[in-house]
Formats: C-alpha cells, structure tokens, sequence
C-alpha cells in the first residue's frame, strides 16, 4: 500500500441535509482531498460530486414521520460491486443504520478494513419518536453493525459508554473538530444585533442551532421565548418548523443559515443555549463556543464533554426547562460572569481544529489497515 489512501465513505446523510453527520463528511472528504488521498462517498443524497470526488448516489426511502430524511435502503450486492470498482484500503461507515449495516457487511464479505463513526444515537432517537419496539430494535441494530467493524469511533465519553453496555468491542474516542477562523468572536456585527434584538435593545440575545425536531426537545425554550428579558432565535429547519412557531410564539426562526451569515449569527449571540438530551456530540455547542459565546446545555451525552461546567457555560439537568431557565437568568443577571465565560468558551476550544481531528482520523485507518494485513499475513 502506498501513502495516499483509497477511502470510501458511506455515510446515511449528505446534502442538502443539513447535520452533524453531513457536516462530519464534509469536512473529511475535504481533508482527504487537501492531503492527496482518494475517495468516493455512497450517500442517499447529494450532490454529483463534493470536494473533487464522486458521490455515489444509493437508493433510499423517505421516513414517514420525517418526510426531509432519506434513509438509505441498498443492497449488499451492490455495495460489494462498488467496493469491488473503487478498491478501497478501508471503508468509512459515517452513523451507520440501514445503509451501514449492508456496507459493513459487505466490507466483511470481501476482507475490507471498517472504521464506523457512531454519531447518532438510535436508541434515544427511537425513544423520541414513540416507535413501538423502536428502542429495542435500535439496539439490536446498532449491536449488529457495531460488532461487524474493525473499530468504532466515538465522540464523547458519554458515547463510549453507551457502546459498551451495548458491548461493542473495539471503540475508540474521535470528537469532532471546529473551524476557529470560521467561528470567531470576531465575526460579531452589531447591525446584526440591532436587527435581531428589534424593539427589545436591552434584551440579553439568546439562540439554539441545530434540527428542529422532536428528540431536540425545544418546548423547554417556551419560557424563555415568553420572557421579555430575552430575544430568543432559533436556527434551523426540520419538521417540527410549524409546531414551533406556536409553542414558541416570541422567537424569531431564522431558518437555516450557513458560512458567514450562521457565523455572524453566533458570534451576536449573548448566550447559547442547547435542548436535546440525546446528542453524542453537540457541535453547534462547540461553535458557539468558538464564537466566544456561553453555552447552557443539558448535562447528558456529549455536551459533557464539550462544555466546561461552571468555566465557559453551564450543565442544566436534561428535560428541566425551569433548571435551564436558572441557568440563563444567572449569566443574564452577572454580566461580569457572563464576559468572564465568553473569554473562557473560545480558550476552551483552541486545540479543536478539524485539521488535527482527521489527521487522527487517519491514524485509525492506517491502525486498522495495518491490524487486518497482520491477521492476513499470520
């Protein structure tokens, strides 16, 4: 094997999906292609081509209660034929569910080297969603694909332990990277606060990024959206949109943004706040702590990890709107505090570049490559 890598990502979202995992992608395809390797991605969407190389696009159905998600359903077959064309050194299995599940089986088929990224929590995503036996069959799954690759790449510590009470062998940490020219304190535009806080110029401007959708748990931002201390806007799409607007009738919905207006976004923020309980990350947490903005976060799954408790933000019990509420009221109350943990949110993120991440990234790969020539050559 040379040094430049044959990597095929397969990876259950892509564009103009908008989520950690697209995100996670993107940035890994542009890191291959800046450091010389080669690499094809299999994805229910996209577009033709993404960061010079080809997408390959899998059929795929849409969920029922999530008409924006395709789920990728191809067959093993198929998947063996593109391995079979592309000859890949490993194979990148991108938060496997159905369509990763029949890559890492033909992968294993024909004696390819696996690195699967668990990114998204099944489990707690079935739970949300009230699917009869969901929570049961999603461990079951994750099980089952988890125990067919060489290694399991976790986020968070709070994602490794989720693995190994499911028993999954083989797991190793890989959080995710920021970019820290792109989210920077820097980008702060008052124009932009002006337009964003309107007729409330003295209100403490608070935002959530990220899905909107059910396991995201945004009804606990009701009281702050009530409060006419706080200016309270929501970025991004999903199908809870409508719901939203109703349950959260004093927010702005900004919609989704990206580049330099999402930056600019977070940057005007006062405080950053995050709702859901089931993330195995949070990356739009770690953005906004880029920004140089505070974050209040559950204190369950990768936020743990990625918030500094009591330095750059604050942990709230997961589901307690009114422990939220607290959180938010102390950092609105003690503007010293407040500034104090703006400073200390962009320190706490200065060695998380996405360059050092995916160098990381592919030391697992040439590790598993590696581990399986042994076995062959044994």
């Amino acid at each position: 094997m040379t040094d430049a890598l044959r990597v095929l990502i397969v990876s259950e979202s892509f564009l103009p999906q908008v989520n950690g995992v697209t995100n996670s992608v993107r940035r890994v395809l542009e890191h291959l292609a800046a450091t010389g390797h080669h690499a094809e991605l299999v994805a229910p969407t996209g577009p033709d081509t993404y960061a010079g190389f080809p997408v390959r696009h899998a059929r795929g159905a849409h969920l029922p209660f999530y008409r924006d998600f395709k789920i990728g359903l191809e067959t093993t077959a198929r998947l063996r034929a593109v391995m079979l064309r592309f000859r890949p050194d490993v194979v990148h299995i991108a938060s496997p569910a159905t369509l990763g599940h029949q890559a890492a089986r033909a992968a294993g088929e024909l004696g390819i080297p696996t690195v699967a990224i668990y990114q998204t929590d099944l489990v707690g995503f079935a739970e949300r969603y009230d699917v009869p036996g969901g929570a049961r069959a999603a461990a079951r799954l994750t099980r089952r694909i988890h125990t067919r690759v060489d290694r399991t790449l976790a986020p968070s510590t709070a994602s490794l332990a989720q693995l190994a009470a499911l028993d999954v062998p083989g797991t190793a940490l890989w959080p995710r990277g920021v970019d820290l020219e792109q989210f920077h304190p820097g980008r702060r535009d008052p124009a932009l606060r002006v337009r964003l806080l309107g007729d409330r110029p003295d209100a403490l401007l608070v935002g959530y990024v990220g899905r909107l959708a059910p396991e995201k748990e945004l009804e606990l931002l009701a009281g702050l959206a009530e409060d006419p201390r706080y200016a309270l806007v929501v970025v991004g799409g999903g199908p809870e949109e409508q719901r939203l607007r109703s349950v959260l009738p004093g927010a702005q919905l900004l919609g989704v943004l990206h580049g330099d207006e999402l930056a600019a976004t977070y940057a005007a923020l006062d405080v950053f706040v995050h709702t859901g309980r089931h993330e195995t990350y949070c990356q739009s947490a770690q953005e906004a702590l880029a920004s140089g903005v505070p974050v209040v976060a559950p204190r369950a799954g990768g936020p743990i990890d990625v918030v500094a408790d009591g330095e750059a933000g604050f942990l709230y019990r997961p589901g307690d709107a009114t422990d939220l509420a607290t959180y938010v009221d102390v950092l609105a109350s003690h503007p010293l505090l407040r500034r104090r943990m703006a400073l200390a949110a962009r320190r706490s993120v200065a060695g998380r570049s996405w360059t050092s991440v995916n160098d990381a990234l592919l030391g697992h790969y040439r590790d598993v490559i590696d581990v399986r020539a042994g076995r062959r050559a044994a």
